[in-house]
């Protein structure tokens, strides 16, 4: 039987600090391109954090070993997650990083199938059958209605590609959630479940970056306080809590926020890169928001009806 809770006070607060986070990420990793190569800036955070990780278990004396039968689901989940940030960073050399971080946050929406199709506590109600009709429209919505406003060299070109890469990496995402909750990493410490990201990533992605051409690394001030935010804030303190939230809720009740990290994402990426707004897109991306409201907050909206229903 699934033990796994609806959210409380404190999944909000920390869901929404992760939020924040989660949005500064790829703001992050765009602006420090210039002096480190996305992949690159992933393959060494992803080294870091590891490292961290480690020193964390040790001082809480926790033992250094594999859960017995996790390691298969565990290098499954990090070849996943390492091909994420492969196209992640991909898309930022092509894309606005609000665009990459609208579509890479599509990952709610393919969880939610994937759950649908494995776990009974998982199901999805008609409302949120909906919610993912109005968010795959609101996709092609982005992907066509920018055309007209930016022209055509846009729209067959480089920040089309961009955008396919970032919602790929969205299905990725949303692939490691649904490996995550349907194995036996289901049951592991989430120190366990990162660490297998993280080295998969570390060990995939550096030489990666040197094969796609994002493997300079100029030492600059910048460099290394973006370099400090994604290994110790991102990769090491935020997945840390992502994944036991997702050892202690339900992931679908989790993406209820998750919808905030593209809102921030736009936001910050207008104010921070001088990114610009797109009629377009933003239509398309509040169709997203929408749909990802419906799919992870259905439950609240059901309860929030019976209420005023019988009220």
């Amino acid at each position: 039987m699934d033990q796994r809770l609806a959210l409380d006070g404190r999944a909000t607060g920390l869901m929404t600090l992760l939020c924040v986070v989660w949005s500064l990420q790829q703001i992050s990793l765009k602006a420090a391109a210039p002096d480190v190569g996305p992949m690159l800036m992933v393959g060494l955070r992803s080294g870091i954090a590891a490292l961290l990780v480690v020193a964390l278990m040790r001082w809480r004396g926790e033992p250094l070993r594999l859960t017995p039968g996790g390691w298969r689901a565990g290098l499954v989940v990090g070849a996943l997650f390492a091909f994420e940030y492969l196209l992640v960073a991909q898309a930022l050399l092509l894309a606005h990083a609000s665009h990459v971080v609208v579509f890479l946050y599509t990952a709610p929406i393919f969880a939610a199938l994937g759950l649908h199709a494995r776990l009974p506590a998982e199901r999805l109600h008609w409302s949120q059958w909906l919610g993912i009709g109005i968010a795959f429209f609101g996709i092609a919505v982005a992907f066509l209605g920018r055309g007209a406003a930016v022209g055509a060299a846009h729209r067959d070109g480089a920040v089309l590609l961009g955008d396919t890469l970032a919602l790929l990496a969205g299905v990725s995402w949303g692939a490691t959630t649904v490996t995550i909750r349907c194995t036996v990493l289901a049951r592991v410490p989430a120190t366990e479940s990162l660490l297998y990201q993280l080295v998969c990533a570390c060990v995939l992605l550096l030489p990666a970056a040197l094969l796609f051409g994002q493997g300079h690394f100029a030492a600059t001030p910048d460099a290394w306080s973006h370099l400090a935010f994604q290994s110790v804030v991102v990769s090491f303190a935020s997945f840390l809590a992502w994944f036991w939230l997702l050892r202690h809720y339900l992931a679908s009740r989790l993406g209820v926020f998750s919808f905030l990290t593209p809102v921030f994402g736009v936001l910050l990426g207008i104010w921070l890169l001088g990114e610009p707004v797109e009629a377009g897109f933003v239509a398309g991306s509040a169709l997203v928001l929408g749909g990802i409201v419906l799919v992870s907050g259905s439950g609240w909206l059901r309860l929030a009806v019976g209420r005023a229903r019988a009220a």
